[in-house]
């Protein structure tokens, strides 16, 4: 369910199914009859298991200070559908929204979708109608059989592969890296992050077959740190850019910034635009991105760790940022998660954890969740709202966590309340 979909769907009597299809061949005949929006576009395609959406926005933040008028698709959502799809930081508008329904109704794509290959369609005719420069699209699951791979990117990215969805994408690190590796085009390249062994195999042998350059984080590029907390990205033919300061916490982070950097100079040579080192360092310090770390209100940090991979990574940032603090932890999981695991990771910086329900038909019960966890102090927490008040009130550090759709929704609540 996509938060405000469905009144579209409704208003324009255009139907769409709200499961998963994996598969290519139904949005490849619905973009025919709208005229084909992707090809008029020029893009970056990301896939990956985490990263996505902090890559996204440092290669965004770098070609909006180059000039770029830049769109960008992502999923899940943060508040609802509109904010999917943005031109210039801007979400989607009713009435923008409203037109590209009434261009899907007229070409008769009523019933011949999924929700999520309707919502790419609707990307990309609105980017078209908007003149974007360059449009950045975020795979919504996998890559090889998502719907947004219909495009032929100017680069992929592909920041790291780890276990996910493997109901559909398999139970192997290797399947699920075949799946990430199809995002890459014939002589396109592609960006990737530090890949586990069997998935950089697949990637490279998938590259290979497609006569695609690869370039590879600790390899054709590198991120070093400096003195004072900067930073510089330099690579193998003798590009360097210093200075860098980043706003989005993480160690990890400075790995999204250099696989951004790095595929900013495939677009800048794809554009043929001149590279300026001062927008990238001014486009490094002004990204920021809800849900990444994110200080919601005093003492109450967001972060969407929703896998054991990137609850490794809040973790390194909590020891990071708040070496000496006691942490709570507000939790809500999808259930199709390795749930158990990421309790245990948490677990590793806290021990007083409260469960809460949130509204996802995938939501594990909190009761549910309660019953996995091994902390001392755990509970079910009914009105989480209150609660984050009050704790940031009393100066109490909480990290709410979990999904992406707990997040959401807690942003939303906060933000009525």
């Amino acid at each position: 369910m996509i938060p405000k979909w469905n009144s579209y769907k409704e208003k324009w009597n255009v139907q769409s199914d709200d499961v998963i299809k994996p598969g290519l061949t139904a949005i490849e005949e619905a973009l025919v009859r709208v005229g084909n929006p992707e090809n008029k576009l020029q893009t970056v395609h990301l896939a990956g298991t985490n990263g996505k959406g902090s890559t996204l926005t440092f290669l965004e933040s770098i070609a909006k200070e180059h000039g770029l008028r830049v769109g960008k698709f992502m999923s899940p959502c943060i508040l609802d559908v509109h904010d999917q799809i943005q031109v210039e930081g801007q979400a989607i508008s009713e009435a923008e929204m409203n037109l590209v329904f009434q261009q899907m109704q007229v070409a008769g794509l009523s019933g011949k979708l999924t929700d999520f290959e309707l919502l790419t369609v609707a990307t990309f005719l609105h980017f078209v109608a908007s003149n974007v420069d360059i449009a950045l699209i975020e795979a919504g699951m996998g890559g090889l059989l998502d719907s947004t791979n219909v495009v032929t990117p100017i680069a992929s990215i592909i920041p790291s592969i780890a276990l996910e969805h493997t109901n559909f994408l398999g139970d192997t690190i290797e399947s699920i890296a075949y799946h990430k590796a199809g995002i890459i085009k014939p002589y396109q390249p592609v960006i990737i992050g530090d890949l586990p062994l069997e998935a950089k195999n697949i990637v490279y042998e998938e590259a290979s077959k497609k006569h695609a350059s690869v370039f590879e984080l600790n390899h054709q590029f590198y991120v070093e740190q400096e003195k004072d907390g900067e930073s510089y990205v330099h690579n193998d033919n003798g590009l360097r850019i210093t200075k860098l300061t980043r706003t989005i916490k993480g160690a990890h982070q400075a790995n999204n910034m250099a696989l951004a950097i790095t595929a900013f100079f495939e677009v800048a040579i794809s554009l043929e635009l001149q590279v300026s080192e001062e927008a990238i360092q001014k486009a490094v310090k002004n990204a920021t991105i809800l849900g990444r770390f994110e200080e919601i209100m005093p003492y109450v940090v967001l972060d969407g760790a929703h896998n054991p991979a990137s609850a490794e990574k809040l973790i390194e940032t909590i020891k990071q940022e708040f070496p000496d603090e006691q942490i709570t932890f507000v939790i809500g999981i999808l259930a199709d998660k390795a749930v158990k695991e990421i309790l245990q990771l948490f677990e590793q910086v806290s021990d007083c954890f409260y469960f809460v329900d949130f509204d996802n038909p995938r939501a594990m019960a909190a009761h549910n969740m309660l019953e996995l966890s091994n902390a001392s102090y755990k509970a079910v927490l009914e009105d989480y709202v209150q609660f984050l008040k009050r704790q940031s009130a009393r100066k109490s550090r909480t990290i709410v966590s979990g999904s992406l759709y707990l997040l959401t929704e807690v942003r939303s609540r906060l933000k009525n309340n």
